[in-house]
């Protein structure tokens, strides 16, 4: 079974327990955490210890993040733990956060550029890709001098590749055909 089937559930009900608890915010930020701690060796030989349970697994991973969880969180690490899909937890982060930018009406978009844009680069880049989706976006970008100029623009499924490298690809395609 894919790893995103897997985690819908559980991101579903820690957006609706956020949404609940009016938390969204705090608890994207959690998960986040959580995600990232997930991620480190450390932790996953710990988790795939066998010589430990569920409770002491859970408590070790909340420990690992340092007092940032809310009970709230805290008890559905345990669950998470306990049901052994402690390792879902980044799938589960990047499907509650596109359920909040769905419920708060805005679209992560990153922009990839060779160069470090402009403020008024970015401005213009945003209103034509809210113009594009039709709904406020949050723009994140990152620098890959590999594109040589231009930028790429990802939101969601949309990819709009204005990059250089990809523009001189096509012209080599075009002139070997």
């Amino acid at each position: 079974m894919e790893l995103t089937t897997c985690a819908r559930p559980y991101a579903k009900a820690a957006f609706k327990l956020a949404k609940e608890l009016d938390q969204l915010d705090e608890w994207s930020q959690m998960l986040t955490l959580c995600a990232s701690v997930s991620r480190r060796e450390a932790v996953d030989r710990i988790l795939k210890d066998p010589s430990t349970n569920g409770d002491m697994k859970a408590g070790a991973f909340i420990q690992l993040c340092e007092g940032s969880l809310t009970v709230e969180v805290e008890n559905y690490i345990r669950i998470l733990t306990n049901k052994k899909r402690i390792s879902l937890l980044p799938h589960i982060d990047a499907l509650f956060e596109q359920m909040k930018s769905q419920d708060q009406s805005y679209q992560d978009v990153v922009v990839t550029s060779a160069f470090p844009l402009t403020e008024s680069q970015e401005e213009k880049i945003a209103k034509k890709v809210e113009q594009r989706l039709g709904r406020s976006v949050r723009m994140h970008t990152q620098i890959d001098s590999e594109l040589v100029g231009g930028v790429i623009v990802k939101a969601g499924d949309l990819v709009i590749d204005g990059s250089v490298r990809t523009r001189l690809t096509k012209l080599a395609d075009a002139m070997i055909s």
